[in-house]
């Protein structure tokens, strides 16, 4: 009864509006579409956003408003002027039209073939309908349409183009009708500038990814039609211009390209006249779940000879973790999501004391260090960069999705939990709970490939072995403390015992590692070992970590952040486990050893061990100085 009742109106509205003279229907519409572009300030603003894309370096802001404002007076004017239109007379259409290159139709069609005819939504577009059958009449004239969901309006306007001369193809019924039509030298309609969904070929519009329908093109390369293109334009008032292009050329593009070219000869036409196109259409719509587009299945098309920098970035923000060792678990999926989309352009949020990081890490085009203590700060900080179109949040806390929301962010990606949920819009199914535990960075890939990257993609890429002089004394980095707590360490006494036996049986250099807070541990252990030590605890800024790390021969150290650092970074890693699993949190790559006795009350993640210590207590002095004395005969053999 709604669907007949809502009809009803349909048919009312559309009685008065034909009532009215077409010049005055045009000023009204003028009039209408001022008073919508001041009321439906989503819509407004969707015009706006949309009017940056096409052309965000070539109007300035009072322009773009401007422009915004006349599309919609221009809108109305044309919504208003196409109901009154399809109630006219071909004839009394055709005295206010101007045609232009129809030659170019008539040409391909006198020659026996098919013609494709791909549209816009510029200025009155239906217009296309009436007109065609009146010029183009002696051949079978048809348009492909998506269903209404309203039955009545649907049959209504099914039947008015009938009754122009025009054959309707449902696009659900499938092509091989409009296939038949075009075989026989008929000509069909497309409009081809619309958002495709997950079915079509992301290509560039306006210099930024689009899916686009590739009908069109499959078609005329199918049947050997041509492809033409038709552009609809406001010429005056309730007055209007058709023009025709010249027939593209198929003989050497794919479905792809010659969709790709659609697409830019359609960008030329809406640059003519701007006020004129549909830009309330949402067209460069991000798409859910699968916003990276590795995984789709038409894929991504770019012309050879439009270069990757040319594109308009896709913007991705990454809010990294808080902790040294969790962000370098994280790279795999900071990879897999770069190389999600050839527009991707990855800027990653960090604390400052550990940003510095990600400098290792080629995928990331741009760091935006974040105070730990000011939300309001880190806010501020975010909106001043750039505009994101995705925020992809790797730490599961309400403040990291509280920043993303606050600095105006439109989608935001992250693990459910910790109250936050309706501050995400979409969120990430974890991994199940049976079978063996997963590494963390699986945990962080899990998320990637939920939001569209290939699983593959984030792979730490192959590296050569990196040669270390083992000269007369080679350089053995030792992390004896563990930011996180006490548990995640070993005896300083039996690392310092260690350090004594391998230095009595070989000529290394000692080099401390840790943090501020460590100095003390560190000056403490300095003095056990003696003079085959340089301290460097709580000296060094993240930077100069790395450099320092890249001289050691291998890394004696906790489960620490430098640990998974300097596994980042192809140094040799032998680390000592207790109260944390390393099946969970072990250093990536090959090359490396781990340490770790299970017993009874492990992995109990604790930060301070309530009872004995048993874990750590566990690994012997001996079997530590084994393994290092043993991989030491490794780098020594392979330098």
């Amino acid at each position: 009864m709604l669907e007949f009742s809502i009809y009803l109106l349909y048919r009312a509205a559309s009685a008065v509006v034909r009532a009215l003279p077409l010049p005055a229907l045009f000023h009204v519409g003028q009039i209408g579409g001022f008073c919508a572009w001041l009321a439906f300030r989503a819509y407004r603003r969707l015009a706006r956003q949309n009017l940056l894309i096409a052309f965000p370096n070539e109007k300035s802001s009072r322009e773009l408003r401007r422009l915004t404002r006349r599309h919609f007076q221009r809108l109305g004017a044309n919504l208003l002027c196409s109901i009154k239109l399809s109630g006219m007379s071909v004839d009394r259409i055709a005295a206010r039209v101007q045609i232009e290159n129809l030659d170019a139709v008539h040409r391909e069609l006198r020659a026996g073939r098919g013609v494709v005819v791909a549209l816009s939504h510029l200025a009155s577009w239906e217009l296309m309908a009436q007109l065609m059958p009146k010029y183009i009449g002696y051949v079978r004239n048809s348009t492909v349409y998506q269903r209404l969901r309203n039955r009545y309006i649907d049959a209504d306007i099914r039947r008015e183009r009938g009754r122009a001369g025009v054959e309707m193809f449902d696009r659900q019924e499938g092509f091989h009708k409009p296939i038949e039509l075009l075989r026989v030298g008929g000509v069909i309609g497309i409009l081809s500038d619309q958002h495709a969904g997950d079915h079509g070929i992301w290509t560039p519009f306006f210099g930024r990814l689009a899916s686009t329908s590739p009908l069109s093109a499959l078609l005329a390369k199918r049947t050997g039609a041509a492809l033409i293109t038709a552009a609809v334009y406001t010429a005056g008032v309730a007055r209007w211009r058709v023009v025709f292009s010249d027939p593209i050329n198929l003989n050497a593009d794919s479905v792809p390209a010659l969709t790709a070219r659609v697409n830019e000869l359609i960008a030329a036409q809406i640059r003519e006249a701007p006020e004129d196109w549909f830009w309330v259409h949402n067209r460069w719509k991000t798409p859910t779940p699968n916003f990276l587009l590795a995984r789709y299945k038409r894929g991504v098309f770019l012309r050879s000879d439009a270069p990757t920098q040319e594109l308009q970035p896709f913007r991705i923000l990454i809010r990294a973790s808080n902790w040294l060792g969790d962000s370098i678990m994280s790279v795999p999926a900071v990879r897999a999501i770069k190389a999600g989309r050839p527009d991707a352009h990855i800027t990653v949020a960090a604390p400052e004391k550990i940003a510095e990081v990600w400098k290792l890490v080629p995928e990331v085009d741009k760091i935006l260090p974040l105070s730990r203590s000011a939300l309001v700060g880190a806010v501020r900080a975010l909106r001043r960069a750039q505009r994101f179109d995705v925020a992809i949040l790797f730490p599961n806390s309400l403040r990291v999705a509280l920043e993303a929301w606050l600095a105006g962010v439109p989608r935001r990606v992250g693990y459910s939990g910790h109250r936050r949920n309706w501050l995400l819009n979409q969120i990430v199914q974890s991994g199940s709970k049976l079978g063996p535990p997963e590494h963390q960075a699986e945990h962080y890939l899990r998320i990637a490939h939920q939001v569209g990257a290939n699983p593959t993609a984030g792979q730490e890429p192959a590296r050569t072995k990196k040669e270390r002089a083992v000269n007369s004394a080679t350089r053995i980095g030792l992390c004896a403390g563990a930011e996180y707590g006490r548990a995640k360490r070993w005896l300083p006494e039996r690392f310092a015992e260690v350090a004594a036996r391998v230095a009595s049986q070989a000529k290394v250099q000692w080099i401390l590692f840790g943090t501020p807070a460590e100095a003390g541990m560190g000056s403490a252990l300095a003095e056990k070992i003696g003079e085959n030590c340089t301290n460097l605890v709580g000296r060094t800024t993240l930077e100069e970590l790395v450099e320092e790390l890249r001289r050691c021969a291998l890394l004696l150290t906790n489960d620490t952040g430098t640990m998974h650092l300097a596994a980042f970074i192809n140094v040799p890693v032998v680390a000592l486990f207790g109260s944390t699993e390393p099946r969970l949190t072990g250093p990536l790559g090959a090359g490396h050893r781990v340490i770790r006795h299970h017993v009874e009350c492990s992995p109990c993640f604790l930060r301070d061990c309530p009872i004995d210590f048993r874990c750590m207590h566990a690994i012997s002095v001996a079997e530590v100085v084994a393994v290092i004395t043993a991989k030491l005969s490794e780098v020594t053999s392979t330098s």
